[in-house]
């Protein structure tokens, strides 16, 4: 199965990109999933379902860590992909 996750985390900053954010972005390219396109106000990353569970599970715990208050996301069965 794969799965595509979006995410963003918060609070935003307009004018620097915040550690954060950094921090889920680099989680993401150095998870192993298939692909990674980063936006201004919001992420996506497309993989295998392991990889993709085990990136969303580094990317919580790194961007708390580094300063997040709020973080979300929301993770999809690529269609066509099934279980």
């Amino acid at each position: 199965m794969r799965l595509t996750v979006e995410f963003t985390t918060e609070p935003f900053d307009l004018d620097r990109t915040p550690p954060h954010a950094i921090a889920a972005r680099e989680v993401m390219l150095d998870a192993g999933v298939d692909t990674v396109d980063v936006g201004p106000f919001g992420n996506t990353a497309e993989g295998r379902a392991d990889t993709v569970l085990a990136a969303v599970d580094a990317l919580l715990r790194s961007s708390l860590r580094a300063g997040a208050t709020r973080i979300s996301l929301q993770v999809n069965v690529v269609p066509g992909e099934g279980r």
